[in-house]
């Protein structure tokens, strides 16, 4: 069996929604240099929906993988829908992910709701903070 699925090589080598939006509603920013990965997620909401949204990723090829396959998750979504993405669904759509690279799906994750976040703050929306999780990267605390 190969190490990664065909849907990994092929958000890998034919990423979708990569690139800045200059207009976006809201950024996330999450990741640490220690551990290789950074991404940013950007997204564009209208009437509680994202009807746009892109990423740039600085990581391995996992990284960049999770991150198109975040944006193809919660594109056209509501806002609330796509708070509830998890690691596990970003997984599920690839087809699976070597257990020593899943920190990218969480990673993943993670950007949406932060871009999420800056969405809620830019706009006074009130959120629960519970529902925002802190990543702590094994690999990050090196």
């Amino acid at each position: 069996m190969a190490l990664y699925s065909d849907k990994v090589m092929d958000h890998f080598q034919n990423p979708r929604n990569v690139g800045k939006m200059d207009d976006a509603d809201g950024i996330g920013e999450v990741g640490n240099a220690k551990c290789g990965d950074i991404m940013r997620m950007y997204i564009k909401v209208k009437d509680g929906i994202i009807t746009d949204c892109k990423f740039n990723t600085f990581g391995c090829g996992s990284a960049i993988a999770t991150s198109s396959m975040a944006t193809e998750l919660i594109k056209g979504k509501p806002v609330e829908e796509a708070l509830k993405l998890s690691n596990q669904a970003v997984v599920e759509a690839l087809d699976g992910l070597p257990a020593h690279k899943i920190h990218c799906s969480v990673l993943a994750e993670e950007a949406v709701q932060a871009a999420v976040k800056d969405y809620y703050d830019r706009n006074g929306i009130a959120y629960d903070p519970e529902k925002f999780k802190v990543h702590s990267c094994e690999h990050c605390s090196d």
